[in-house]
């Protein structure tokens, strides 16, 4: 997976398509750590299920919550060199389902505004 960065300063969410020769050009960038288990898993864990080329991913074995102050902000889902994404706002339901032709190997990401990057595998 491409790296997922953060401005401390802004608050500014970027995905790192293609490295440089030197690390990302601000010192305010931070990277957020890809996680798979813990306490907090049960609601964060992105959960595929995958039907023909019907590939649905929902946020978590539990509902998130989506309020104004936490809430599931996108996930990403990437299927061989192909990715597919989807922004959330509070309200939303943190679920999308996309059309992939041959869903092979599915990973899917999320990135919860208060608990980071997480991932389905």
């Amino acid at each position: 997976m491409a790296k997922i960065l953060k401005c401390d300063d802004c608050g500014s969410i970027i995905q790192v398509l293609a490295e440089g020769d030197e690390k990302v050009c601000s010192d305010h960038m931070l990277e957020f750590p890809v996680q798979t288990e813990g306490e907090k898993a049960p609601k964060h864990k992105p959960v595929v299920e995958i039907d023909g080329d019907k590939v649905t991913v929902k946020v978590g074995e539990v509902a998130h919550p989506m309020d104004d102050d936490h809430y599931i902000q996108f996930l990403i889902v990437e299927a061989g060199n192909a990715q597919y994404a989807k922004c959330f706002a509070p309200g939303d339901v943190a679920e999308a389902t996309f059309i992939i032709p041959d869903a092979g190997d599915v990973v899917a990401y999320e990135f919860c505004n208060q608990h980071g990057l997480w991932s389905s595998e």
